[in-house]
């Protein structure tokens, strides 16, 4: 993998993390200002909106990253700017659409949501704040067609900015909007909870503003591009969006994978922990599952996410110039990046998460809380390996197969959710969502194998260096944990929660990493992007 497309995912990566990093530290004052029934009410708003953001986008976005890397990297770069106007048009319509779906559709789809009102959420309540969502519907489609515009040309800068631009922005709104209602003017819950889905449109015009800012600074640069073209293709706007839409069907399910597998939870999780006799806590543990240890857990998958933006045209590129060998190489260092970085940060994660969610949610039902956050935490790999290993099937043509593999884990979730919410309440929503996309990740890596004749080997050998590594940062931080517990009384104090998690971060860290590094696997997988590897070379010149 050549040093720009690591770049590129060290952009786009950082990004991702900085803005999932801020939407994490965010809901911690969020969640003192509208408290548990608030949170629970901002998911299911949240959770319809993203499918359908999804579905109005068509996944267009992604399709004109790879369309337009495709036509730039056989020289028609005026076709690349056919394929964003057309685009854009396309996603001004379906962006209205599914406004009106979703505002006028949202008393009937707060119905199916809420099972019984006995333990949990009323039905004007959940209507109201999907509504006040659906109003970002109307112009975030057409802003992630130009990002996918940037990515497509292999810039990645105006993605990364306008992300954590729009991130910032949003919680602003949000946490000032919740403020000002709950705290100065005593007002209600719902009122606030509805301001701050609002949010997500405020957050996306700042957005906006980034993007065009970029696109008016690229002109030149445009301009030279379309100078330096040699011939020029003659192909209808028609065949484009043909084009355009074949690789869009299988973008937009693979992108919401998660919301999907978390609508089979906003429909059947609260019925079926009634049935199992959970009713009581059925509120408390969708709202820790599918948004507080969510924001938690979603922050490793941030890596996956940024790879497999910046690895579909890159591979793309590659595939489409026949350089087979080249292809197998960013394959290989694309997993092994996300295994190198994702598996450890699980496994700390699951070890602190008492530590974890105390430190940021409060101590108040830790032993639930934390108990479906441990639980939840090794999901995350399977995350970020079914976003990569979709990524890689789109960019070796092969964005078909990721339908099936989706469906088959669909399938399963479905199939699994309710027997096992039955009989171990939240619990059992974690495992069947994990035996879901497991199989899912399984599938897609072995339709790589056949197409590629791809081997697996060096990810193997590598991965299970990574394993033991975790396994040796695991249990020190659990003899750390032993030993603070003498002095810390990190068990029933917020603060102190907060200063075992810092010492246990820090301590695992240094533990992982230091083994990596003398081991030389970061030298292995990051290559001349790390900076251990930088130090090394400093270190033995300097002998």
């Amino acid at each position: 993998m050549s040093n720009k497309i690591i770049r590129g995912t060290l952009v786009l990566t950082g990004a991702a993390f900085l803005s999932k990093f801020l939407g994490m530290i965010y809901v911690i004052p969020f969640n003192a200002f509208v408290g548990p029934y608030g949170v629970e009410l901002y998911y299911y708003a949240y959770n319809p909106y993203t499918i359908l953001l999804g579905i109005s986008t068509v996944g267009i976005p992604m399709a004109v990253s790879k369309v337009v890397s495709k036509y730039n990297s056989l020289g028609y770069y005026e076709v690349g700017l056919r394929v964003l106007r057309s685009s854009l048009m396309l996603m001004s319509v379906t962006g209205v659409l599914a406004f009106l779906i979703l505002f006028f559709g949202a008393e009937w789809l707060a119905a199916k949501v809420i099972y019984t009102e006995d333990y949990g959420s009323n039905l004007e309540d959940v209507k109201k704040v999907m509504q006040m969502v659906s109003f970002a519907l109307l112009i975030i489609p057409s802003m992630s067609v130009l990002r996918g515009f940037f990515q497509g040309n292999q810039r990645m800068e105006p993605t990364a900015i306008s992300q954590v631009i729009e991130q910032i922005v949003r919680i602003a709104f949000v946490l000032i909007a919740a403020f000002v209602i709950v705290r100065l003017y005593g007002g209600s819950i719902v009122t606030a909870v509805s301001l701050a889905t609002f949010a997500a449109f405020i957050g996306a015009l700042a957005s906006f503003v980034v993007l065009y800012l970029f696109w008016q600074r690229s002109k030149a640069e445009r301009k030279a591009k379309l100078s330096a073209q040699k011939e020029t293709l003659t192909i209808s706007t028609k065949e484009l969006m043909i084009e355009i839409l074949s690789y869009a069907g299988p973008f937009v399910l693979v992108g919401i994978t998660i919301p999907l597998y978390q609508a089979v939870d906003t429909l059947l999780f609260n019925k079926a922990m009634v049935i199992g006799g959970f009713g009581e806590i059925a509120g408390l543990s969708i709202s820790v599952i599918n948004f507080n240890a969510h924001k938690l857990i979603i922050i490793p998958v941030t890596l996956a996410t940024g790879l497999s933006l910046t690895i579909v045209p890159a591979l793309t590129a590659s595939f489409t110039r026949n350089e087979r060998q080249k292809v197998k190489k960013q394959i290989n260092q694309a997993l092994q990046i996300v295994l190198l970085l994702v598996i450890p940060a699980v496994v700390g994660l699951s070890s602190l998460a008492y530590e974890a969610y105390g430190s940021l949610y409060g101590m108040e039902d830790i032993e639930l809380t934390s108990h479906l956050l441990a639980w939840y935490a090794p999901v995350a790999l399977f995350f970020a390996l079914y976003t990569v290993s979709a990524a890689i099937l789109q960019g070796i043509n092969e964005q078909r197969f990721a339908l099936v593999s989706l469906l088959v884990g669909f399938i399963i979730k479905l199939s699994l959710n309710s027997v096992l919410i039955h009989q171990f309440a939240g619990v059992g929503s974690i495992v069947a969502t994990g035996l879901a996309i497991g199989v899912a990740v399984l599938l897609n890596l072995w339709r790589i194998k056949k197409v590629l004749a791809f081997s697996y080997k060096q990810t193997a050998k590598r991965t299970l260096f990574v394993i033991i590594f975790s396994f040796i940062m695991w249990l020190t931080i659990k003899f750390t944990k032993y030993v603070a517990a003498f002095v810390l009384p990190f068990d029933t104090s917020r603060s102190a929660s907060i200063v075992m998690l810092a010492i246990g971060i820090i301590i695992g860290g240094v533990v992982y990493l230091f083994m990596a590094y003398k081991s030389t696997l970061l030298d292995h997988v990051l290559g001349e992007i790390n900076l251990f590897s930088r130090f090394r070379r400093k270190k033995d010149a300097s002998r």
